[in-house]
């Protein structure tokens, strides 16, 4: 009696660790070093190969025990854990070989914090209180600011952006010095203003009636029409975390030429990229419309540039015009398969001939100051793209025109590039 319990004992933790504990490879198939390399794996090609079990999150281990930063996600909001970010670093050529291990909730792992979200509102005590989603303010009957910042805000420990939560609806930059978090402090007498170079940087673009950095509109034959003024504009969080970190901005109601259109911005960041993605789907697509992403222009002296870069199209800017006089270059970037029509608007300032919008900001809807570059438009389906953005103050390669390329070409090669990952010598889908 006591030998079979014996032998019952020994053979439950090895069938335990047979079923949990399973190893998975990733190779690098370029001849350079990828730095914060983000791999992404889906539920399904897990459980392909691994029993899952309810209650327990997997994570991530090499060879030697330690934990790889690892981040386990419900993007759908059905309380069921769908994808799992890995961020690590590749040598060349490398190949890493990973063990996948299982924890409940409350016992996983904690890393280091490296993207951030927040849509703080302003309360009576002119506090403001972080929410995961909510409605802006039209502006048919006034212009008030209810959002700490102004905005949607979201970082990583390279840079960071805001979205006006308003009727402007134009993207703007902060220049960061330090990889530390600093959104949930912005517009708090913790840091003063944000508009003065401070330790941490600094909000560094003018954008006017631009579509600042990476704002979005649509081309319809040759007139573009900004996304902002819509009858439904709100913003609802989908994930945040310390490796990757997801919004959307959802629009209803917005007029294009009489028509009336929705739209959904989906937007992802990720740690130690000069960059954020973007999905945007538009549904009611007018026949031959373009999605527009553009560049503010007012402060630029030179030229900006274009140019094919692995499986991209990417338009760009480089020169002293940040808010502090000194180098910034912004670029976007969109598949070579859904790239459109690339183009420059006028400068006229159309708040000063009468077109006014926001009176309190001077700020008018029609686009003007910008460099932009269109993406086919097909009702309900996505299009990406992905925005750069470098400040020289941060980093002596950003103070050139050919610093900022040759990052945007290493960036796009890794894009075009994926992990590959084997699991047992059969090939994992991830993406």
């Amino acid at each position: 009696m006591s030998t079979k319990l014996y032998l019952l004992v020994l053979l439950i933790p090895l069938s335990f660790s047979c079923k949990k504990k399973s190893t998975y490879t990733f190779e690098n198939p370029l001849d350079s070093p990828r730095k914060d390399e983000v791999v992404l794996l889906e539920r399904a090609s897990i459980a392909e190969y691994v029993e899952l079990e309810a209650g327990e999150l997997p994570v991530f281990k090499f060879e030697n025990g330690d934990f790889v930063p690892t981040q386990v996600d419900d993007l759908d909001g059905d309380g069921e854990w769908d994808e799992v970010v890995l961020v690590t670093d590749f040598e060349a050529g490398e190949t890493l070989v990973m063990e996948i291990d299982f924890f409940p909730e409350n016992e996983y792992p904690k890393f280091d914090k490296r993207t951030n979200l927040r849509l703080g509102i302003t309360q009576e005590d002119g506090s403001f209180q972080e929410v995961d989603n909510y409605e802006a303010l039209p502006c048919d009957d006034g212009f008030e600011i209810i959002a700490q910042g102004e905005s949607v805000n979201w970082e990583n420990d390279k840079i960071g952006f805001r979205n006006y939560f308003d009727c402007r609806n134009v993207k703007d930059l902060f220049g960061k010095l330090k990889p530390e978090m600093i959104i949930d402090k912005i517009h708090t007498p913790e840091i003063g203003s944000y508009h003065e170079l401070a330790d941490w940087g600094m909000d560094v673009l003018h954008c006017g009636s631009s579509l600042g950095s990476g704002g979005l509109a649509l081309l319809k034959e040759d007139s573009l029409f900004r996304l902002g003024s819509t009858d439904v504009y709100s913003y609802h969080k989908i994930v945040e975390g310390p490796l990757r970190s997801v919004f959307e901005l959802r629009y209803k109601g917005w007029e294009v030429d009489g028509e009336m259109l929705d739209a959904v911005e989906r937007i992802t960041i990720y740690p130690g990229k000069y960059w954020f993605e973007s999905d945007v789907t538009v549904t009611g697509c007018p026949e031959g419309s373009q999605i527009v992403t553009g560049i503010v222009t007012s402060h630029l002296k030179r030229e900006p540039f274009q140019f094919k870069s692995n499986d991209f199209q990417v338009i760009g800017t480089h020169d002293v015009q940040s808010l502090n006089n000194d180098e910034l270059g912004m670029a976007v970037a969109v598949p070579l398969e859904e790239a459109g029509k690339i183009g420059r608007t006028s400068d006229i300032n159309f708040f000063e001939r009468g077109f006014e919008t926001v009176s309190e900001k001077g700020f008018s809807n029609i686009i003007s100051e910008t460099y932009y570059i269109g993406q086919h438009c097909e009702s309900g389906q996505p299009s990406k793209h992905y925005f750069f953005a470098v400040w020289g103050l941060d980093k002596d390669q950003w103070k050139t025109e050919e610093g900022f390329r040759k990052y945007i070409e290493e960036e796009t090669e890794k894009l075009s590039s994926g992990i590959p990952v084997f699991y047992k010598y059969k090939y994992v889908p991830g993406f």
